[in-house]
């Protein structure tokens, strides 16, 4: 549900902040010149944020309480822009909502001023200042060391966890990608093995002039299939070891490279 920017009569809220006195939730200016960038610092910088009503003067009443009493204010877009600035001029920048109330009456304006999650603010000049009862005070320095250190590490955690995600996704991709390959790589083993079976069954059924011939493509089969069975072997081993898959992966390619110089017979064995 939006948030109602402006009201006729007087909201609920500005009902309850001008049946209390000025305290750590709200403040009362008489005027939009009164507002300074500290004041915005200081609710930005409490732990519950507050309200300033502007054109709203404090008096004492008979009973000798201090309340707030109607007397407007300019709410143009120059009254507008004029606060705006305000909350710009501070550092970090003071998230600011600006409420208009009573504007059929003495119209005037209720800023909502959130606690904020880049603590600690300051003005220009470098001033830090929070919330204190009805006044807004300089913060201590255990004060703003504990704001700094509190923001700092809220950072930190908030880079280290999607770093953290990061590495995750791509370990995972990693692993994807190792785990097709290494399954690929088994079906390409499975097949030369049995080509090299074929081929040796090809061989026994040759006759002894033929196996004279082919003694050493013979040998270089035989050789073949055991480097393809050790291959085997490993992976099955290597399974469930990440790490060490990437030098499996070079020791099979050395390993296929022997393979395929083996099976390619020497020109003196043709003779």
């Amino acid at each position: 549900m939006p948030v109602k920017r402006e009201y006729r009569g007087i909201s609920q809220r500005a009902k309850r902040l001008l049946a209390n006195p000025e305290g750590i939730d709200v403040d009362f200016k008489r005027e939009i010149n009164g507002i300074k960038s500290r004041d915005l610092v200081s609710f930005a910088n409490s732990p519950h944020g507050g309200a300033i009503l502007v054109g709203v003067d404090e008096y004492t009443s008979p009973d000798g309480l201090q309340r707030g009493r109607i007397v407007g204010c300019d709410v143009d877009d120059g009254a507008r822009l004029s606060l705006i600035n305000k909350a710009t001029d501070c550092y970090p920048i003071v998230d600011l909502e600006l409420v208009v109330e009573n504007i059929s009456s003495k119209p005037f304006f209720r800023l909502e001023i959130a606690s904020g999650n880049k603590r600690p603010y300051c003005t220009q000049r470098g001033e830090y200042a929070i919330r204190a009862d009805a006044r807004s005070r300089a913060l201590y320095p255990e004060e703003l060391l504990a704001m700094f250190m509190d923001r700092e590490g809220t950072l930190f955690l908030n880079r280290f966890r999607e770093a953290v995600g990061q590495l995750e996704q791509r370990l995972g991709q990693m692993d994807h990608a190792f785990g097709s390959g290494m399954e690929q790589l088994v079906n390409h083993l499975d097949d030369l093995d049995n080509q090299v079976r074929r081929t040796l069954t090809r061989v026994d059924q040759m006759t002894d002039s033929a196996k004279k011939r082919s003694r050493t493509m013979l040998q270089a089969l035989r050789d073949s299939q055991e480097s393809i069975a050790g291959l085997e072997a490993m992976l099955i081993a290597q399974n469930g070891n990440p790490a060490g898959r990437l030098d499996i992966m070079r020791d099979i390619r050395t390993r296929l490279d022997q393979l395929t110089d083996n099976l390619i017979p020497n020109d003196e064995d043709n003779d």
